[in-house]
């Protein structure tokens, strides 16, 4: 292990300063009716790599293999998606992602939910994530204090972010969620369509499929 490297049961200084956000975070929310705190994450959930399984079998134990793409298959290897665990009501949301998680698809997961939010009559977004380089950049920056000011103005549903240093997944209670999502939408014999994937994703959150975010790439200027 290199040094410096936090432990989970050994957090480093950072860890703790930030747990201690996180867990300030929780008490405000729990103090404010209005206040909805979130823990957001994004995920790859793969057709061919299968999650750790243990079974028990009367006779042979059950053995996931993982799969072969057939050159015919086009549907994508791996499919990547947005989430947000609603303390408040212990709800998993899910937005996936034609693409990649990258800033302006970061932008977009927040601002529906931010209008989910609006619609339960919430006024404050108290959001706990991890400083992915789409979580941090200059550009959701940008336009997480844009819209606050708008939200202010005009009424909506502010967005106050805690983020947690790197490798502290345990900080982040989506993060087992997605962990045990993984073991419970495996096909041990198939290959699974992107369509039966995510049919299979939506009916254990028991949430509503809602149409791909875009990944939009800007178009350079002659």
């Amino acid at each position: 292990m290199e040094t410096g490297q936090a432990l989970d049961h050994e957090p480093g200084p950072a860890v703790r300063v930030k747990k201690k956000q996180r867990d300030r975070l929780i008490r405000l929310a729990a103090a404010h009716s209005e206040w909805v705190l979130g823990f957001a994450d994004e995920v790859w959930w793969s057709r061919l790599a299968q999650p750790d399984l243990h079974a028990w079998a009367d006779h042979k134990p059950v053995r996931l293999r993982e799969m072969t793409l057939p050159n015919e298959d086009a549907d994508p290897k791996a499919i990547a998606c947005y989430g947000i665990l609603r303390a408040d009501t212990q709800e998993v949301l899910v937005r996936f992602v034609d693409g990649r998680p990258v800033s302006p698809v970061t932008t977009a997961f927040l601002t529906w939910i931010g209008a989910l939010l609006k619609a339960d009559g919430k006024k404050a977004l108290l959001l706990v994530w991890d400083n992915a380089s789409w979580h941090v950049s200059k550009e959701v920056r940008s336009w997480v204090r844009a819209h606050n000011r708008r939200a202010k103005r005009e009424g909506g549903v502010r967005i106050l972010i805690c983020q947690l240093p790197v490798k502290s997944p345990w900080l982040n209670r989506i993060e087992l969620k997605w962990v045990h999502a993984k073991r419970a939408v495996a096909e041990p014999d198939r290959l699974l369509s992107q369509t039966e994937l995510i049919g299979r994703i939506c009916s254990y959150f028991t949430c509503k499929y809602v149409g791909h975010l875009k990944q939009t790439i800007a178009k350079k200027v002659a």
